[in-house]
C-alpha cells in the first residue's frame, strides 16, 4: 500500500490548539518528508466572511489550514497562531486536513435556507497544494457545489487542478465556475527562493494553457508584486507577455502587504538574502502592513500599459481584502480569515 510506511501520532497534549478542531490523528509519511498532517473532522465547511469586509461574496470553503507552498509572504500565516502553532515553519509543515469537508459541505448546501450564493475556494490556503494529491478533497467539494446549483471560484498556484479539469468543465455547464491562477514571479530562481514549495512558473503557465484549452477562461493574480524584487519593467513585461501567450484572459496586480506575523517572517528572509533592501522596506512600509500610496500609484502606472499591450484587461474582477480576525472573534471564527481575493 502506498501509505504503508506512514506513522501516526495522535498525542493531543502536543497540539493544544487542535483540541477544539476535531483532531482524529496526526500522520507523517515518507512521501511528504518534514510535513505532519493533522486530520480533523470539521463541524462546518462554509465559512461566512465578516460583514465589515464588504466583499462581493459572503462564503468561502477551505479544505486545509497551513500550506506546503511555503510562500514567504503568505498573509494567511497568522491564522496558524489560533491553533497554538507558529506562523513560520509550522504554517509550512503542520497541515490541518478537513477530511470530511465534502460530506459536511453537501449537508450544508442541502439546507432550505441555502440561497446558492457564490462560494470562493483558495481564499486562505491553497486547495490544490501537494496534500490534495493524497486526500483528494476537491472532487467531492466540486460535485457538491455543482449539484446544488451553487456558483463557485477557485484560486490556486497548484497544478493539481489539471486533474480536475474534466470535472470542472462539466460543473461549468451547471453553474458559473471561475478559475484563477496565482503567478506573481516569472523568474524561476527567485520563485524557488520565495515560493519554495510551489510549482515552477513554467508549470503554472502550462496550467493556464490547459484551462483555456478546456474552454474555460483563466484570470491570473500577479500578486503579490514584491517591491524592488519583482517590480522592474523587464520582469513585469516578460511575465505579462508569458501570461498572454498562455491564454490568460485578465489579470489583477497587487503589491505585497505584510500583516501580523508575516511581516517578521518575510523580513527575516529578506535580511538574510537581500540585506541591502531592509532600509528601503522600512521606508516603504513604515510600521504598517501596506506599501505607501505613492508606491501603489507608481505600480499602477507601470502596469496599466502592460495590461493594455497584452490584452489582459478582460472581465473586470473586483479585488478587496478581508480584514484580519479581531480579538473578539477568538478561536471559534479563526477559520474565517481569508486572503485577498478577486471574485
Amino acid at each position: 500500500m502506498r501509505w504503508a510506511a506512514q506513522t501516526v501520532d495522535a498525542d493531543d497534549g502536543a497540539l493544544p490548539g487542535l483540541d477544539w478542531a476535531g483532531l482524529v490523528r496526526s500522520v507523517q509519511t515518507p512521501e511528504f518528508e518534514g510535513i505532519t498532517f493533522h486530520e480533523v473532522l470539521c463541524k462546518s465547511a462554509l465559512n461566512k466572511t465578516p460583514e465589515a469586509s464588504q466583499l462581493p461574496f459572503r462564503y468561502t470553503v477551505n479544505t486545509f489550514r497551513g500550506c506546503s507552498h511555503a510562500c514567504r509572504y503568505c498573509f494567511a500565516r497568522p491564522t496558524h497562531e489560533y491553533l497554538d502553532l507558529d506562523a513560520g515553519h509550522d504554517f509550512d509543515s503542520q497541515l490541518v486536513v478537513k477530511t470530511n469537508v465534502a460530506a459536511v459541505l453537501r449537508r450544508e448546501l442541502a439546507r432550505r435556507s441555502w440561497t446558492r450564493e457564490h462560494v470562493a475556494l483558495g481564499t486562505n490556503t491553497d486547495p490544490y497544494q501537494r496534500a490534495e494529491g493524497r486526500y483528494r478533497l476537491m472532487p467531492g467539494v466540486i460535485r457538491a457545489l455543482a449539484e446544488s446549483g451553487t456558483p463557485f471560484s477557485i484560486l490556486t498556484k497548484g497544478t493539481l487542478l489539471r486533474r480536475d479539469l474534466p470535472l470542472l468543465t462539466l460543473a461549468a455547464r451547471q453553474v458559473d465556475v471561475r478559475l484563477a491562477v496565482s503567478l506573481p514571479i516569472g523568474d524561476h530562481d527567485l520563485q524557488q527562493q520565495i515560493e519554495p514549495g510551489t510549482p515552477s512558473p513554467r508549470a503554472r503557465l502550462d496550467l493556464i494553457r490547459a484551462i483555456t484549452d478546456n474552454g474555460l477562461s483563466c484570470h491570473v493574480m500577479v500578486a503579490p508584486v514584491i517591491p524592488f524584487l519583482t517590480d522592474s519593467s523587464r520582469h513585469l513585461d516578460e511575465l505579462f507577455a508569458a501570461l498572454a501567450a498562455a491564454g490568460a484572459s485578465s489579470t489583477t496586480v497587487i503589491p505585497m502587504h505584510l500583516r501580523g506575523a508575516t511581516r517578521g517572517w518575510f523580513l527575516s528572509w529578506l535580511g538574510q538574502e537581500h540585506p541591502a533592501l531592509l532600509r528601503r522596506y522600512r521606508a516603504l512600509y513604515g510600521r504598517g502592513a501596506y506599501v505607501s500610496p505613492e508606491y501603489s500609484r507608481w505600480l499602477d502606472d507601470r502596469v496599466a500599459p502592460l495590461v493594455e499591450r497584452y490584452g489582459l484587461g478582460g472581465r473586470k474582477l473586483e479585488h478587496r481584502e478581508i480584514p484580519p480576525v479581531s480579538s473578539e472573534h477568538g478561536r471559534k471564527n479563526a477559520g474565517t480569515v481569508a486572503a485577498p481575493t478577486l471574485f
